[in-house]
């Protein structure tokens, strides 16, 4: 009788199950307007790029991502006729041609969309007749939002993330370790066949179907998983 595969048994093991200090809550922008709210601390969440600022609004508490340069104790206004400071929240339509933002909405009180990753941000390129504003996104392709889209002023924290080099595999697992990830990964087909239904034989290949049905129990849901189509794809016969 073989053993239960590693999919099972990340399935029921406590030790594959993070732990919910590593969210922190939902970062959303509040839907207030001409409202002042203070930074209260800056929170540091495993599972995001870019550090949280928990911010108070009277009795209200709520965590938006923070702006690079925020602090804590630093007042953040919302509405409309706010300075051109970062961490401030206003719509499209009150800001300048080449203001960078971040947290970005792509319609109007969704709470933010584009821009949350660390070191990201979109650049205001200008503002059209028909009502809308044009914005350069992180990717570098342009977008016409309303001019009602919600964005904070500034260039998100967390820049230089991806510039930090590994020197080492433990660094490498640790910081898998801390998003509740595992490194390194093994290929199934390098396993044995008690550890993964594509394990075993004397060649490295499947040797048999790799689609399995989206309902699928844990232990042989691997390969692939509900594919649209499988087989080789046939164009036009010339």
């Amino acid at each position: 009788m073989g053993k239960r595969i590693r999919a099972q048994r990340k399935g029921s093991s406590p030790k594959y199950q993070v732990s919910s200090h590593r969210f922190p809550g939902k970062n959303r922008m509040p839907n207030i307007e001409d409202e002042v709210a203070e930074v209260a601390e800056l929170i540091h969440s495993p599972v995001h790029t870019a550090p949280l600022a928990r911010v108070k609004h009277g009795y209200d508490e709520f965590m938006v991502v923070a702006t690079e340069g925020l602090a804590v104790g630093q007042k953040i206004a919302f509405g409309d006729n706010v300075s051109l400071r970062p961490g401030n929240v206003t719509t499209l339509g009150n800001l300048p041609e080449g203001t960078p933002i971040n947290n970005l909405e792509l319609r109007p009180g969704d709470g933010g969309k584009i821009a949350r990753s660390g070191g990201s941000s979109c650049i205001v390129e200008s503002q059209l007749d028909s009502g809308r504003v044009r914005v350069r996104l992180p990717s570098g392709k342009t977008r016409d939002l309303p001019q009602k889209c919600r964005a904070t002023i500034g260039i998100l924290a967390g820049h230089g993330r991806s510039e930090m080099p590994l020197m080492k595999a433990g660094t490498a697992h640790y910081k898998a370790k801390a998003r509740g990830k595992q490194y390194p990964t093994v290929s199934g087909v390098a396993m044995n066949p008690v550890d993964h239904p594509h394990g075993g034989g004397n060649h490295q290949a499947v040797h048999g179907p790799n689609s399995v049905a989206r309902g699928t129990p844990p232990g042989a849901k691997v390969g692939h998983i509900a594919p649209s189509r499988t087989g080789r794809g046939r164009g036009k016969r010339k």
